[in-house]
C-alpha cells in the first residue's frame, strides 16, 4: 500500500513538471503583448524551458551515485514550486526566462530520478507503471492550452497559471515526502556508487537504444512542433490544424497506457522496432493523404505509435540494466536523447526556410527512418543486438 501512495504521489508530481514544460507555448501571444516582445524573443523562453530539461540529466544521474533517488526527486518538486513562483512573479523578459529555465530543469532533475525509482519500487511490472506514469504526464500535454484558456478566459491574469503549478507542486511535494517516509523503499540502487563506471559498462545497451529511439525522436520533434502549420500547408483552417495538433497529444494518453503494458509482455526490441517501423510508414501516409477524414485518422495513429515508444524505452532500459549501474546509465541515455530531440525542430526549420515543402521533408524523414530500422531488424535477427 505504501508504495501504491508513494506511486499516485509521483505520478500527481510528473503531471506538474510535464505541464511546466508545456504551459509557456499557449502563452506566447500573451507574452508578446504584455512585455512588447517579438517572436524569437518568445519564442527563446519556449526554448530556455527546453534546454533546461536537458541539461541537469548528467549531473543527476552523478547525484543520484551519492543521494537516495526520492530525495532528488523531492528537491525537483521543491525547484519546480519556487522556480513557477519566481516566473509569476517576474517584472522584466528575464526574470521570465530564468523562470522558464528553472522550470525546466525542476522536470530533467525529475525525470532521471523518478522512472528508475518508479521502476525499482514495481520490478515485476515495470511497463505497466511507466506507462500509467507517462499518461499522467501526457494529460498535462492535453489540457495545457485548454487550462491556459480557462484561466485568461476566468481570471484574466496570466500569471495564475504559473501560480497553480508553484502552489500544486508545493503541495504533491509535501505529500510524497510523507509518502516516502512511509514507504518501505527499495535498495536497489544502492549500489550504483560509480558515475563513469556504471555508464561505460552499459555502453552498448545506451547505444542500441538510442539507435533504435534516437533518429524517430528527432524526427518526431520537429513534426509536432510544425503540426499546425504543416496541417495548414494542407488547406485546413487555424482551428481545424488546432484540433489536429490536440489529437495528437490526447491519443497519447492511452498510448502511454497500454504501450508499458504491452512492453512487459513482448520481446523488447522487437516491439520497438516494430514501433518506430510502424511510425515511419503512418508518417510516410500522412504526407499522401489529402482529405480531412484521412488526416483526423492518421494524425490519431501516428499520435498513439510515436508516444508508445516512449514507455517502451523507458521499460526496456529501466528492465535490462543492472542494479549496479540502472540509475547512471539511464542518465547517460535519457541526456543524449533528450539532446537529440531538441535539434529536430531547427533542422526542419532549416529545411523549409530552404524551400522545401513540409510534404517533401517528411517523407524524406519516413523513408531514412524506414531505412535505419530495415538495418537494425537484420542486427537484431542476426543476434547483434543486447535483449
Amino acid at each position: 500500500m505504501g508504495r501504491t501512495r508513494l506511486f499516485a504521489s509521483l505520478c500527481g508530481l510528473v503531471f506538474l513538471v510535464n505541464l511546466a514544460r508545456i504551459i509557456y507555448a499557449p502563452l506566447l501571444d500573451v507574452f508578446i503583448a504584455d512585455f512588447a516582445i517579438g517572436e524569437a524573443t518568445a519564442g527563446l523562453i519556449v526554448t530556455l524551458a527546453w534546454i533546461g530539461s536537458a541539461a541537469p540529466r548528467l549531473p543527476t544521474g552523478w547525484l543520484l551515485t551519492r543521494v537516495p533517488r526520492h530525495r532528488v526527486v523531492l528537491a525537483s518538486g521543491a525547484i519546480l514550486s519556487v522556480s513557477s513562483a519566481l516566473a509569476a512573479t517576474s517584472v522584466t523578459v528575464s526574470q521570465l526566462m530564468t523562470g522558464a529555465f528553472l522550470m525546466g530543469i525542476a522536470s530533467g532533475v525529475y525525470f532521471v530520478s523518478a522512472n528508475p525509482l518508479i521502476s525499482e519500487l514495481f520490478p515485476e511490472r515495470i511497463g505497466r507503471v511507466m506507462g500509467i506514469h507517462g499518461a499522467a504526464s501526457q494529460v498535462a500535454a492535453v489540457i495545457a492550452a485548454p487550462f491556459v484558456v480557462l484561466v485568461l478566459a476566468i481570471f484574466v491574469d496570466w500569471r495564475l497559471s504559473l501560480w497553480t503549478i508553484a502552489v500544486g507542486a508545493a503541495l504533491v511535494t509535501v505529500y510524497t515526502w510523507l509518502a516516502a517516509k512511509r514507504t518501505d523503499l527499495p535498495a536497489a540502487g544502492t549500489g550504483d556508487r560509480d558515475f563513469v563506471a556504471g555508464a561505460a559498462s552499459e555502453w552498448r545497451l545506451i547505444v542500441t537504444a538510442l539507435a533504435i529511439v534516437g533518429v524517430a525522436s528527432f524526427v518526431w520533434q520537429g513534426v509536432f512542433n510544425f503540426y499546425e502549420l504543416y496541417m495548414q500547408s494542407k488547406g485546413l483552417s487555424d482551428r481545424a490544424a488546432g484540433l489536429m495538433l490536440t489529437i495528437v497529444f490526447a491519443a497519447g494518453v492511452p498510448a502511454f497506457f497500454f504501450g508499458g503494458d504491452l512492453a512487459d509482455r513482448l520481446p523488447k526490441v522487437p516491439y520497438m522496432l516494430g514501433i518506430v517501423g510502424t511510425f515511419s510508414v503512418c508518417l510516410l501516409a500522412l504526407t499522401i493523404a489529402e482529405s480531412f477524414l484521412a488526416l483526423i485518422a492518421l494524425t490519431a495513429i501516428v499520435g498513439f505509435v510515436v508516444h508508445a515508444l516512449f514507455p517502451a524505452t523507458d521499460t526496456y532500459l529501466l528492465d535490462t540494466l543492472p542494479d549496479s549501474s540502472r540509475g547512471s546509465a539511464y542518465a547517460v541515455f535519457s541526456s543524449i536523447w533528450m539532446f537529440t530531440q531538441a535539434i529536430g525542430s531547427s533542422v526542419l526549420g532549416i529545411f523549409i526556410e530552404r524551400d522545401y515543402t513540409y510534404d517533401e521533408v517528411f517523407a524524406s524523414a519516413a523513408v531514412l527512418l524506414g531505412g535505419t530500422i530495415v538495418v537494425l531488424v537484420i542486427l537484431e535477427r542476426a543476434g547483434r543486438l543486447p535483449e
